[in-house]
Parts: structure tokens; sequence; C-alpha cells
């Protein structure tokens, strides 16, 4: 068969894919043996955003002349080609900015070099339709989560159940949503379901176990290369990864991974975290990647949405400046408490103010002020570290702090008073009061501030030069 003459019939977007396979099982190379105008067209055209590798098509090239090493193109490509199966895909790879709806076609082999048709619609935009068109078992499994993550009020309780099933669809031996945070270079994480009888560590294990993973979370998307998910199910999938990260190998094959399933949780572009699942059933590794790519976009948006919640949350419970908690935080504690709501035993209460805020202000300007009031709270939360640090309003603190007693108060006290607050004229002024049981909360509070005031008005009689 003439294979150019053949493609050159088609007016979409179509080549003649070749894989070589090697007397060993494993896959070698795998080309771009021949694509009709539209085809050719559309590497050689230069157009604004992502470019491949390069704009010159070359008959027979390997694919990785016009973009990295791509385990799940090559999947597709070895499924159509060498075990025949018509194959049908909508995909969304990171390298690109725009959607493939791809077919892929079995033709006939000569020796150990086998073909597929590869026809490609690129769309700008995801079509829900196309996205939607999945097997009664896998629509199943993603409306399932969608509607758990829908009705969610306990999020985690929620991820936890939701993670659950993603293990059930890739019949996994573990399975986590892992999250990181960039600024302070730590890893979490947020959901976790195992099979109880794997000899597997758990991912927690593994976290504190590896004090620098994140150091190997941070170099997934080198490995991914563009691609929206990374399926490890054989030996050469395994050898990818090997030359493409040998640090993260060598960590995945020394926790005995025998296969692995990653996905990233995204954010428009900005990646959350990623959804893992280890020694899963390699034989539907297909209806795996097909089941996560849908799920994991509704848990993208639900953690999206959560995080979203949790900043607001945040942005109404702190104070701006210091970043302790704000009056209002204080008062929704002290009217749960007030109420019954919430009920403590061996409580302390301190009230803290600065001594010579005004004169800082007056000789040195606010934006001195404002530091002054920064340090004051950095002194009380590291003093406090184990309490509830609030800033009632102006250079007033208020600290809650739970299960203590008089002679722990007393020391956090003298503490307070020996603290340098970074200015010759400034410091603080303390009063504490200690209950047993806290349904005499406002008692608490009225005779810790007065404490408080008395020890201000000693303060100012001794140096009457500081008097605001």
């Amino acid at each position: 068969m003439d294979l150019q003459e053949f493609v050159d019939n088609l007016d979409t977007m179509t080549c003649v894919m070749s894989v070589e396979m090697k007397e060993d099982g494993k896959r070698g190379d795998i080309r771009i043996v021949c694509g009709n105008p539209a085809y050719v067209a559309s590497i050689e055209q230069v157009w604004d955003g992502p470019q491949l590798a390069s704009n010159k098509f070359v008959p027979n090239s390997l694919y990785q002349n016009y973009f990295p090493t791509d385990l799940n193109f090559e999947e597709i490509c070895y499924r159509a080609a060498v075990l025949k199966q018509p194959v049908h895909t909508y995909v969304h790879p990171d390298r690109f900015d725009f959607w493939f709806n791809l077919f892929l076609l079995p033709l006939k082999n000569e020796g150990n070099i086998y073909y597929c048709t590869y026809t490609q619609e690129v769309k700008p935009n995801a079509d829900i339709d196309q996205m939607a068109t999945k097997s009664h078992e896998i629509s199943d499994a993603v409306l399932s989560t969608c509607i758990k993550l829908h009705g969610a009020e306990d999020f985690r309780h929620t991820m936890r159940d939701v993670i659950k099933d993603i293990r059930k669809i890739c019949k996994a031996t573990t399975c986590s949503i892992l999250t990181f945070n960039e600024a302070e270079r730590t890893c979490k994480v947020l959901a976790e379901d195992r099979d109880p009888n794997t000899h597997l560590q758990s991912m927690k294990a593994v976290l504190n176990e590896e004090s620098s993973f994140y150091d190997l979370v941070e170099s997934w998307p080198d490995t991914l290369a563009g691609s929206n998910c990374l399926i490890i199910k054989d030996e050469s999938d395994w050898d990818y990864v090997q030359k493409k990260n040998p640090a993260w190998y060598k960590s995945l094959r020394d926790n005995y991974v025998e296969s692995l399933v990653l996905f990233p949780l995204k954010n428009s572009e900005k990646t959350m975290g990623y959804i893992w699942a280890t020694n899963f059933e390699t034989a539907n590794a297909a209806n795996i990647k097909e089941a996560l790519e849908l799920t994991t976009y509704f848990v993208s948006s639900s953690l999206s949405n959560h995080r979203l919640l949790k900043e607001l949350k945040v942005l109404s419970s702190i104070d701006l400046l210091t970043g302790v908690l704000n009056r209002n935080e204080m008062n929704h504690r002290i009217d749960a408490i007030i109420h019954g709501e919430e009920h403590f035993t061996n409580l302390g209460v301190v009230f803290a103010d600065i001594n010579g805020l005004k004169r800082v202000n007056d000789k040195d300007g606010h934006s001195s002020g404002d530091d002054l009031l920064k340090n004051a709270a950095k002194i009380l939360e590291d003093i406090f570290f184990d309490c509830e640090v609030y800033r009632a309003g102006g250079d007033e603190f208020m600290i809650l702090i739970y299960d203590t007693d008089e002679d722990d108060l007393k020391k956090r006290l003298q503490k307070i008073k020996d603290s340098d607050l970074g200015f010759a004229t400034a410091s603080f002024a303390a009063g504490y009061y200690f209950l047993e049981d806290s349904k005499d909360i406002l008692k608490a509070l009225h005779v810790a501030d007065e404490k408080m005031y008395e020890d201000k008005d000693a303060f100012y009689k001794a140096h009457p030069q500081l008097k605001r």
C-alpha cells in the first residue's frame, strides 16, 4: 500500500504512525511516517502560542523531533498499531492551548514494524459532548464522584470517599490526593485509601521518611513533559522514568511500586496537587485513564473552590496588619463560650497593650507604629505558640490559653514584660486571669482587662515623660 497516497485522499489532518517492537517485547522507535497536506501544515504553520520543537516536516522522523517523549501518546499508538484496536480519545495536553479529538485505526504491519493512521481535530475549547462520550461504567463512576463533591458538607470526609472510589476504579493498592505548598516547600496528604492487605507504605509514612520528597514533586512536571498524566505500567514506561527522573525512579522502586498513575490537579494553569495511585490493574490502563481524566477535572474544581473559601475565611478571621486573629473571630469565640456551645476547664485569659505607641506614631510616623504593632504580635505568637492570639483593637491584644495553670500564666506574663519591642520607648502592659471553668469567662475578661490597665497606669506613673 502506498501510505502517502492513502493519507492524501483524506481531508482531515491525518498521518501514518509506525511503532517498532523489539524482540524483548519493548517498544522501540515511534515515527511519523507520512502526513497529508492538512497534517503537514499543522506542523509547519507558525502560530501564536506554544511551538513544536521543529516546524519542518520530514517523513519517517521520530515523533520526538516535534514534541517531547509522551507515554500517553505512545500508548495509544501502540494500542492501535500493535494491538490492532481502533482508538478514539479526547485530550488536552498541558503543552498545548487546545484540545485534540483523536482517531487511530490499525494498518497492516511489516515484520516488527506496525502501522496505524492518526487523525486529529483541533479545537480551542473543550467540547462537553466529547467529554461525555464515555462507557457506561466510566460514566457511572464519574457521576458518583460529582454527586459526592456537589453535596459535600465535610470537605475532607468527602475527599476520603472520593479517593476510595478512585482506588476502586483503578483497582489499585493505594490511592491518595497529595497537595503541596510552594512557599514552605512541603507536601501533605489530603486524602488516602489503601488496600488493608497491602505491604506498601502509606503516602503519609513516605512523606515522614523522605524529608526531601518535595524535591521529587518539583521534578514531576518535567517528567510529565506537557502531558496531562503519567501512567507507568510496563518496562518500557519504567525505562523512560529511569532515564528522565532517576531520583524518583529509585524512590518508587525502593517503595515497591510496580505501576503508577499520576494526574495533576489544576486550577487554570496552576497545579494545586496530584492524584496518585499505585500498583493498579495495568490491563485496564486505557479505561483508568479515561475515567481519571474526567474525575480529576471535577476534583480539581472542588479543591479550587475549597481553597478559595478557605482563603476567604482566613481573610475574614485574620487581622491583616499583624497576622493574628481579629476582633470578629475573638467575638465569635467568646460568644460560643458564653452560650455554652464550647466549654473548657483550666483556661487562662491575658490582655496585653503597648505602652508608648502614640509616641512612636507622633515621633517616627505611622509606618513605624505599624512596625511596632507587628513586632508586638510576633512576640505574643512566640510566647503563646500553643494558644489563640487576637488583636482586640488598636494596640490591644487578647490571648486564650487552654489547659493551663496559674504558674504557667505567671511565667508567660513575665516573658511579655521582659520582651524587647524594638523601640526604646515602647513596652507591654499586661494582665491575666485564671479560671477553672470557662462558664466564668465574662468575669475573666473583666478582671484581666482591669489588671492590664492597672499595669499601664503604674508604667506611666513611673515614666510620666512617656505618657500619651
